[in-house]
């Protein structure tokens, strides 16, 4: 069986080498193996098997795998069966509390939201306030940021009928004051609703039985760096530059965050206990376009790792909908 896999690990070998007088991908395995060694190509037939076979053994012994395994190779010898070792942590046991009591309990506690005529007026003023750093921006490109926020009141533009128009689908300015009333209601409900939503999850670690493997901390601190990383790169500096501002090393950072991770790590084990319990499974329509979207925007993005993703994200999602639906 392992021997198989030489025709493809041939094949993808010999599309990443240049030999003179072969295309890519077309050298022949004699030439190739007298290139970069027979070795090179049981690795590389080693790699796949494993790639491939390993979900298969998850499956067939009933693991309940998470993170990625630590695969040792044992024995590797041409025209003889791949010897290896694999280590994987497992899922942890999860011992839920009462999720629908808790969610019932929080999401019962009424509100009143409502949406000020002072808050509509701030919004307005900072519309005004962007509209005219934006024209002074125009005007003098030369301009400096402390010189646009200067511009006093007096000289912010009027809000008329035209004005609106300028900002979107708006009929006037009464359609306006009408439409930006309701848009800031809708952004208090959802800033209510997500923090009820993190409440119900702060509850259930609380009250729940779950102790995350390392590995899963450790993931989490990845996607946490990561991010963190990505946002300072998009505000035009680097994550070296932020280190040595605060003094602190990588590792000071990831061992700050270590607290926020374990809670992330134990709030996901419980959606997906809940998941399973409830037999909640997001729409096969929805997670392909989600899968698809992604891939559109992130196109070197390893296409396993993305339907993961995008099954976790729309799972929570519903696991979310269905705590919602206990009121």
């Amino acid at each position: 069986m392992f021997e198989s896999y030489r025709k493809k690990a041939v094949k993808n070998l010999s599309s990443k080498i240049e030999i003179q007088g072969f295309r890519k991908g077309h050298i022949p395995e004699k030439v190739l193996s007298q290139k970069i060694g027979d070795d090179a190509i049981l690795e590389e037939m080693a790699e796949l098997a494993l790639h491939e076979e390993y979900p298969n053994i998850i499956i067939e012994n009933k693991i309940n795998a998470i993170g990625k395994p630590n695969v040792s190779i044992t024995k590797i010898v041409k025209n003889n069966p791949l010897g290896f070792k694999i280590q994987t942590a497992v899922m942890p046991e999860v011992k839920l509390a009462s999720y629908k009591d808790i969610a019932k309990k929080i999401l019962s506690k009424k509100e009143n939201i409502d949406v000020t005529e002072k808050e509509v007026s701030d919004t307005i003023l900072e519309i005004k306030k962007m509209r005219a750093q934006a024209e002074a921006t125009q005007k003098n490109k030369s301009s400096k940021p402390e010189d646009i926020q200067s511009i006093e009141e007096k000289d912010l533009p009027e809000i008329d009928d035209e004005f609106v128009k300028t900002l979107g689908d708006f009929k006037n300015l009464k359609d306006f004051n009408e439409k930006l009333k309701k848009n800031l209601l809708q952004e208090k409900q959802k800033k209510t609703n997500d923090k009820k939503k993190a409440e119900i999850m702060e509850e259930l670690i609380k009250e729940s039985r779950i102790f995350p493997p390392k590995i899963m901390i450790d993931s989490e601190l990845d996607k946490m760096t990561a991010q963190f990383k990505d946002d300072v790169m998009r505000s035009g500096g680097t994550f070296e530059e932020y280190l040595k501002h605060i003094k602190k090393t990588e590792e000071d950072v990831r061992n700050e965050w270590r607290t926020d991770a374990e809670k992330r790590a134990k709030s996901q084990l419980i959606l997906n206990k809940i998941a399973v319990e409830e037999k909640i499974i997001p729409p096969k329509k929805e997670v392909e376009k989600q899968v698809k979207n992604l891939l559109d925007h992130y196109k070197d993005a390893d296409p396993q790792r993305v339907q993961i993703y995008a099954e976790t994200v729309l799972t929570n999602e519903k696991v979310f909908e269905f705590l919602e639906n206990q009121t």
